[in-house]
Parts: structure tokens; sequence; C-alpha cells
């Protein structure tokens, strides 16, 4: 029987958003049949020295944990040896692994892992599939951390394009992502539109009320505009700091902050220094209380630089579908989320750096609420339709089989 082999640095038990998604997909691919293999590292990606079993098998998944050095994600030459290591071990590893007739997932972490799996899958005769979830090193350049001189540059994107169009198909997560691809010269036929998911949610989502986590810490009787994930560098906060600064004296507002990142800790110093109150910070939450914490807020913001736009997409507004509340999206109007809260009626988009209006707009949720209502609702309608589990599960099947 043929196998289907994901390699990602990163598995279960890891509870990152990308790690959850495969998760979801292997464990789901399995039951349904499907010969699964994930090659992943020993690690966690808050914990390098975690040191996870090399071979187990996890719900019908059999996960080969390769070796790697373990200096973690603090500092930037101890991650780029990490990646060495993960590139060496799994083209090993996959060698080992592949037969004649298999798929290979590549996914993209660590950056430019579909190189080592289109060398491997042509040595072995397997299919090629890339699972694109960001663009290197195209974001790299965009945030201005590329390590990769100039005309490493070149041969890099030249490379990375030599295998999506090897692929037998590459999986993206959006349509600007796809109108990226294209214009990079890769044909529309190899191209597929999978969006990322939420949990499925088997009854109607919380109401605010209902939210234990917003009980316990007070938030009662406020207007509370939420944020739950990981606030990295891709996502500008700015716009909603001076919106806050302008918003300071409306003692109902609260911004709750859930999750951690390096533009949380930027955020949190940036609320600090302008001596801003109406701030909370909380955490990661588990994700077994996800739905709770994410019910905890009337509505939530989301946001993204319009130059990362078409080479990422930010998959935490699919948990905000399902917990029907509207999305406050700060960033490219003509961007993926705009897109499609704005078709949805789901949300609205503000434009980065138009701080009064985004003060505008949170007041006037703050005010309507049949409108935060009607806005929550067409975005868990939107959610049941298209991004469960279940729906990307299906896709993924058609798609593999």
């Amino acid at each position: 029987m043929s196998k289907v082999i994901f390699v990602n640095r990163y598995f279960f038990p890891d509870e990152s958003a990308t790690s959850q998604m495969l998760s979801d997909l292997s464990f789901g691919l399995a039951q349904d049949g499907f010969s699964v293999h994930v090659l992943c590292s020993r690690q966690l990606y808050n914990d390098a020295r975690a040191g996870l079993t090399p071979l187990e098998t996890i719900n019908g998944v059999i996960a080969h944990r390769v070796w790697t050095t373990r200096f973690g994600r603090d500092r930037l030459l101890g991650r780029a040896v990490d990646y060495l290591s993960f590139y060496l071990s799994s083209a090993w590893t996959l060698l080992k692994v592949l037969s004649r007739g298999d798929t290979v997932v590549a996914k993209t972490d660590p950056p430019l892992i579909s190189i080592i799996a289109m060398a491997a899958a042509r040595m072995k005769g397997a299919h090629l599939v890339n699972w694109l979830q960001d663009i290197f090193p195209e974001v790299a350049s965009q945030l201005g951390n590329n390590p990769l001189p100039q005309w490493m540059d070149v041969v890099v994107r030249k490379l990375r394009d030599s295998t999506l169009r090897a692929a037998d198909m590459n999986i993206v997560l959006g349509e600007r992502m796809r109108e990226f691809l294209e214009r990079r010269g890769i044909p529309a036929a190899r191209i597929c539109v999978i969006e990322n998911w939420a949990d499925s949610v088997t009854g109607p989502a919380k109401t605010a009320a209902e939210s234990v986590l917003r009980a316990a810490f007070g938030l009662a009787g406020k207007f509370i505009v939420g944020y739950s994930g990981n606030l990295g560098r891709a996502h500008e906060f700015d716009t909603l700091l001076d919106a806050a600064s302008l918003l300071s004296d409306d003692r109902d507002i609260v911004f709750l902050m859930i999750g951690g990142g390096a533009g949380m800790l930027a955020l949190r110093q940036a609320v600090s220094r302008r001596g801003l109150d109406n701030f909370q910070f909380l955490p990661y939450q588990p994700r077994a209380s996800l739905l709770d914490s994410l019910a905890a807020a009337d509505v939530h913001w989301v946001s993204l630089l319009p130059a990362l736009e078409g080479l990422i997409v930010p998959s935490k507004v699919y948990g905000i579908l399902a917990s029907a509340r509207p999305v406050i999206f700060v960033g490219d109007p003509d961007g993926e989320i705009a897109r499609l809260i704005g078709t949805a009626q789901a949300g609205i988009t503000v434009a980065v750096g138009d701080a009064p209006d985004l003060k505008r707009q949170i007041v006037g949720l703050k005010t309507d609420h049949g409108r935060r209502e009607s806005m929550g609702r067409n975005g868990y309608r939107l959610y049941l339709d298209n991004f469960t589990s279940q729906k990307a599960l299906a896709r993924w099947t058609r798609l593999l089989r």
C-alpha cells in the first residue's frame, strides 16, 4: 500500500497552529484508510530540548522523529544550524522510508524543505505535493530579516520555483497566494487552494456571558476587543495601539490580548510606555479551552502587513468565524481576509495607519449589538460551509486519492 509522508519540523503533541493542522489532517487521513507517516524533529516549537520519542505510532500515524541539533528559535545562528541538521536527517530518512508510488507532502517549516523532498521523490519514484503555509524567502525580505546575500536569494528563489513546477500539486491557503504563484510562472493546473481550518464545533458558539475566562478575569459588562494566538513581525499593531490610545477614556472598552510571539512582547512594552490601562495580556490558552477564550471577546482583531498579502494568510480568522464573532481586519482592503469577510459581511476592514477609523468602527460595533450579532451569524455560517476540519479533510482526501 502506498504511503503519504508529511515532512514538517513539528508534530503532535506540539500545540503550535501549523502543527495542530498537521495533526488534524494526518489523523483524519489515517482514520480514512490512508497509510500516513510524519517525518519531524524531536522538538516542540517552544521547547527545543523536549526529546520526544524517535519512533512511535499515534492514532494510526507513524511519526519518524529525526535527530537534530537543539539550539532553539531564540538566536538566528542557532536556528539556522537546527534547520541544517533537520535537512540532512530528513533527507536520509526520506530515502529510507519512501517507496515508488508514495506521496511526500512537504510543508514550509523549515523553509525550502521542498528542495529535499523533490530530490528524494525523484530518486524513489514518488509523488511530490507542496503545502505552502508561507512563501520564503519573500516573507523574510518583506520583513527586512532575510539572511541571504542577494546572489544567494536569487538562486534560492529559482530552486524553490523548480520544486513548485516539479510538484504534482501545490496547496496554497488562498487566492492571493495562488495569484502570486501564477505570477512566478507556476502552471495554474498545479495549484490548488485548500484553506486552513478551525476545530470543528458541534453546537452553537458560546455567548460572551457563557465564557469562563471572561468571568474569571472580571470582564463581565465590558466590551472586549480580543486577539488570540501568535503575534509576530508580520502582524502590524501600531494602528490598534493608536486607536486604543484614542479610546483610553472609555472605561467600558478593554483590549484582551491572548498569546505570545515577538509582536506580543513589543505590543506589551509599547502599552507600558504609553501608560495605557485598557489592555489585558494573557498567555496562550490550552487548545481544549480555545473556543471559551475566543468567546470572551465581543469582536476580534486580526492584522497583516499589506506587503505580505499573497505570502501569508492569518489562519486565526477561521477560529474567530467559528466563535461567531465579527472580525476587525487591519490590512490591505483587497487582501485575502478583507475579501473573505467583506463578501460574507462577517466583519470590517480598516487600512493600516487609520487609527481614527478603527476607533470609529470599534465604537460603532460596541453600540450596535444587532450589527455585531448579524456579522457573527454570517461568519459562523461561512465557517460551517467552508472551514471545518471535515471540509478540509474531504478536500485533501479527494486530492490524494
